[in-house]
């Protein structure tokens, strides 16, 4: 991996893990105006405890070295909690500009998971 390929991932990396840590923290705590935005989009407020540990978890995931099939998950994860807060957004008739910070870590999910160095991805052993 060539050094800019390892700076992008750093950065996206650490912008990604400071996004999901801030929202997993105030979604486990149900604060930071989380309660109303899910009561909007019409989910139940518990969901938030759910979705809270697990973006907490899988920063800790994407974060330590090793566990190569577990930090997979934890990219799915982010990618399907991010894409399907920005399709809520959409369902219920909000505006871009409401689902903008869903859409923008998403993107940064993705560029992460692209970027990864190859001793943060699974490699085929098979021909």
């Amino acid at each position: 991996m060539n050094k800019r390929n390892k700076i992008i991932y750093w950065i996206v990396t650490i912008f990604l893990s400071v996004g999901m840590l801030a929202g997993g923290i105030q979604q486990l705590l149900q604060i930071g105006g989380y309660n109303e935005i899910v009561s909007q989009l019409g989910y139940p407020l518990y969901m938030l405890s759910i979705l809270g540990v697990w973006k907490i978890l899988g920063v800790i995931t994407i974060l330590m070295p090793r566990f190569l099939l577990l930090k997979e998950w934890a990219y799915a994860g982010f990618f399907f909690a991010m894409s399907g807060a920005a399709v809520s957004h959409f369902v219920v008739g909000q505006s871009l500009t409401e689902a903008v910070p869903s859409l923008v870590l998403l993107t940064v999910t993705v560029l992460s998971w692209y970027f990864r160095p190859a001793d943060r991805r699974i490699t085929s052993t098979q021909n």
